[in-house]
């Protein structure tokens, strides 16, 4: 197996790290960035970057692809904020959409040249099962539906260059994050599991699992898709 270089966004916590633990398994180099680099015990090179702020990104993605021959990148990170329409502050609309979408626009720009001079890459953008229509999502939903659209053009862009680009939408899935918002007992755990068919969340190293397949060398056919990864939630309820 070739061993790859991937750099992952959000990487410390949740599906990110769960990633990073299994491509690091297979003996991947993994650089990770998230806003605390602190966590000795990450399985790669993990790096403090704001990715609200455009320059600082800028300038970290500079370094990094100076130091590294990346051969893909997985655009994790979420920023998530809830609101009904008519509570929806138009500020947080904005950094919704900076959060979740510029930054992952920077991130393939900056790896976009080393990939295509090698002839062989893999962009995975995380959406998420909200853009079915989940109450108080509008600005994520919207800006995890644009992630799915960003994988369909820009895999028709670079579909002769050997690099493809793939999105997987997960349904809930207990990182730390969901169980924040989602206590176990909680009112909030019986309305997200009475959305999913098999009864149960989703664990990150599922999501992980399906991510580091469509890195591998065996998903190379595989570009422009959306892969839900949610207990069957996108097909919708179980029959009773």
């Amino acid at each position: 197996m070739t061993k790859r270089s991937f750099l992952i966004t959000g990487a410390s916590k949740g599906i990110g790290r769960a990633l990073s633990e299994r491509l690091a398994a297979a003996g991947h180099h993994v650089v990770g960035i998230a806003r605390d680099a602190s966590d000795t015990s990450f399985p790669g090179t993990l790096v403090s970057v704001d990715l609200g702020d455009r320059a600082a990104t800028a300038r970290a993605l500079g370094e990094l692809t100076t130091r590294y021959a990346f051969d893909g990148v997985v655009n994790n990170m979420g920023y998530v904020r809830l609101a009904r329409l008519d509570e929806l502050d138009l500020g947080e609309l904005e950094d919704t959409f900076r959060f979740n979408l510029i930054s992952a626009v920077q991130t393939v720009q900056a790896l976009l040249p080393g990939m295509r001079e090698r002839g062989w890459g893999r962009v995975v953008n995380l959406s998420s099962l909200v853009v079915l229509g989940v109450a108080q999502r509008t600005a994520y939903a919207a800006a995890k539906a644009a992630m799915i659209s960003f994988t369909r053009t820009w895999a028709l862009e670079l579909a002769t260059t050997g690099i493809t680009v793939n999105s997987v939408a997960p349904g809930p899935t207990e990182t730390e994050l969901f169980r924040a918002g989602t206590p176990v007992g909680s009112e909030a755990e019986r309305r997200f599991l009475s959305l999913v068919p098999m009864q149960r969340f989703g664990k990150p190293d599922e999501l992980a699992a399906a991510i580091a397949f469509l890195l591998s060398e065996d998903a190379g056919f595989i570009t422009g898709q959306t892969l839900f990864v949610d207990g069957g939630a996108s097909i919708g309820k179980a029959a009773v």
